[in-house]
């Protein structure tokens, strides 16, 4: 089983990705939040930042582009090839109403046609590697059928499906039979993308998809970075020598070493530090934290009041004292299991 961190908008940015590389389980893959080129003006200075080689040592990242526009997307493609990058990713998953207006991410799903004509151009101008992560459709479950015709006539490098339509966002459970029907439809490698939230959840999955060779964890695993390693321990058939499995071992004897709650501390002061030391003013680094909390703060007992400081703070010495506070006063919770 390979292991993939899911593109969050202002979340997954270089800092997050090395401080989780360097102090959880490592990922197969990493994918950019979506970067999305400008006509004629390409990637912007962040979004070049944020792609930097020397800013990814040591990862195997996965650009990802946002675009319509075929022009767009090869200019911003061969930006890529120069850092040295060999594989890009299409965004054709983004829900988000100012994204879909546009017929971009989930939106361009709803134009087959078009977005046939845009895959034909893109293999045809570029050598480089080209994988898709996208919802099942707009509206109706049933369109899948199609689009997955669709990209069937591709050589993808991979095809990560996030079993629900545009109309879901978030709601609603994941469309487990369409998911089947594209893992034994696809000519392409499918990657699954969907509320895996716990190693519970991944060992369900599995169950439920045995042939399945890849999963991509978001939200999951920004709430609970040590997620990636519970679900390897939790697989009912990871027995690869030198897959993640294996790599996880020196992850789970650090954690015994210096305790599950010391690795989510030293992996929030890490990102604190690095983004106070990129950002200027308190406000943006806060704001930033905050994205992370909103999500990491489950992982706490008790959790509620220390989230309404954090919410709340408006400068670093508020901040830190919420912060302090939580790790000194409560314990954390893995696979059900609270330890302090």
């Amino acid at each position: 089983m390979n292991y993939y961190l899911a593109p969050l908008e202002g979340i997954t940015t270089y800092i997050y990705r090395n401080a989780y590389h360097s102090i959880f389980t490592p990922m197969d893959k990493y994918f950019t939040p979506f970067l999305a080129p400008k006509q004629k003006k390409g990637l912007s200075s962040r979004e070049k930042n944020d792609v930097l080689p020397e800013h990814n040592r040591g990862l195997f990242l996965v650009p990802q582009l946002l675009t319509n526009r075929t022009e767009d997307f090869i200019r911003a493609a061969m930006v890529l090839r120069e850092y040295g990058y060999e594989e890009i990713n299409l965004n054709l998953g983004c829900p988000s109403g100012t994204v879909t207006a546009k017929g971009k991410g989930a939106g361009f799903l709803a134009y087959p046609i078009e977005l046939n004509h845009f895959l034909d151009e893109i293999f045809s101008k570029l050598t480089m590697r080209i994988s898709v992560k996208t919802r099942i459709g707009m509206e109706d479950p049933d369109e899948f059928e199609t689009l997955l015709k669709l990209f069937n006539q591709y050589p993808l490098e991979e095809l990560i499906i996030h079993p629900r339509v545009r109309e879901d966002y978030y709601s609603n459970l994941p469309n487990y039979r369409v998911f089947e029907e594209a893992l034994q439809g696809s000519s392409n490698p499918v990657c699954y993308n969907g509320d895996v939230f716990t190693a519970q959840d991944f060992g369900k999955l599995q169950s439920r998809f045995p042939r399945l060779s890849a999963v991509m964890l978001g939200r999951g695993i920004i709430a609970n970075p040590d997620l990636c390693r519970e679900c390897i321990l939790t697989s009912v058939s990871e027995t690869v020598p030198g897959s993640a499995a294996l790599r996880n071992a020196a992850g789970e004897s650090e954690s015994k070493e210096i305790g599950q709650k010391e690795q989510y501390r030293r992996f929030h002061d890490r990102i604190y530090r690095e983004y106070q030391e990129l950002l200027s003013g308190e406000r943006n680094v806060l704001f930033k934290m905050k994205e992370i909390w909103s999500y990491m703060i489950q992982l706490f007992s008790d959790y509620q009041a220390y989230a309404k400081k954090i919410k709340k703070s408006e400068t670093f010495r508020d901040y830190e004292t919420a912060v302090n506070a939580l790790f000194r006063e409560q314990g954390v919770i893995s696979n059900g299991r609270l330890s302090f």
